[in-house]
């Protein structure tokens, strides 16, 4: 470590959300990247983690690693090995080591009052996912939720650092408002978000009003909800929309109102899905649903 350059090093791996092997490792590993782009770090070397099956097809892990590895060059970094074993469910993900300037890195604890909150990729994925593992999901929503899945977080994190942003966190497991909530309790700001701004896939909808959702959701509800207040009325499946446990979500960052001009123009020019969802506050952590 320099006074210009640290070293970031993060690990991830989760079971197959997706059918398909190829798929499903790009979506892994655009999921372990994110910790790095959530620091705004710059990733060059990555391990592969894979647990398999005994008597798994061959062709099988080849794909996971083939999605993985076009994933990690797109994000300009190369996988340079990694350990396999033998498990009774499936299992992969990466170690992924970046670079940061410590000066410019995105910070959980960076947000101040009058931030605005910007989210860069769409809610919905665990719903989706767990209606596909249930054999549910039409083939157009499988399509719409692994597109969402496999973008990195690059370009969002290049355009946080060119406007000089100081806050970010990606939004996975602990979905919307349990990342959100970590924002706010590390910052010690009060958090509004606007349900209407927040941006959810259209399917998910469906199956949220079929009661599909993944175990972390209810966790992720039943944890995070003493922290947040509901200023308008919202059924359950939709609150659990924003509790929903992502995979491969996109970024949460604080936007200081006289960097909001730079920030959507960096964006913009990245073609870089963004939106504007609410604000921070001066006042003890909470977050408001309004």
């Amino acid at each position: 470590m320099t006074a210009r350059q640290a070293l970031v090093a993060t690990v991830d791996m989760f079971t197959p959300v997706v059918d398909d092997p190829y798929v499903y490792g790009a979506v892994a590993a655009a999921n372990s990247l994110s910790d790095a782009y959530a620091m705004a770090a710059r990733p060059f070397l990555a391990l592969s983690v894979l647990a398999i099956p005994a008597g798994w097809p061959v062709a099988i892990p080849q794909a996971i690693l083939r999605g993985a590895g076009e994933k990690v060059r797109e994000a300009g970094a190369w996988i340079a090995g990694g350990h396999s074993l033998q498990d009774e469910e499936p299992k992969f993900g990466l170690v992924v080591l970046a670079w940061v300037d410590p000066a410019r890195m995105l910070r959980k604890n960076g947000l101040r009052p009058g931030d605005h909150l910007v989210l860069t990729k769409p809610l919905g994925t665990g719903t989706i996912t767990t209606a596909l593992k249930q054999g549910k999901a039409e083939p157009a929503h499988v399509a719409l939720v692994q597109d969402w899945m496999m973008r990195l977080n690059r370009d969002a994190a290049l355009a946080a650092q060119e406007a000089g942003l100081q806050a970010a966190t990606d939004i996975t497991g602990y979905g919307l408002l349990g990342h959100a909530w970590e924002m706010a309790e590390s910052s010690g700001v009060r958090l509004r978000i606007r349900w209407e701004a927040v941006p959810i896939m259209e399917p998910a909808f469906q199956y949220a009003r079929m009661g599909i959702f993944p175990g972390g959701s209810y966790s992720n509800y039943e944890t995070y909800l003493p922290h947040v207040t509901f200023a308008r009325p919202l059924e359950q499946p939709e609150q659990l929309l924003l509790f929903d446990a992502q995979t491969s979500g996109g970024l949460l960052l604080g936007v200081p109102e006289e960097k909001l001009a730079a920030f959507r123009a960096a964006a913009e020019r990245r073609g870089q899905p963004y939106w504007v969802i609410g604000q921070a506050e001066a006042g003890d952590p909470v977050i408001v649903v309004e």
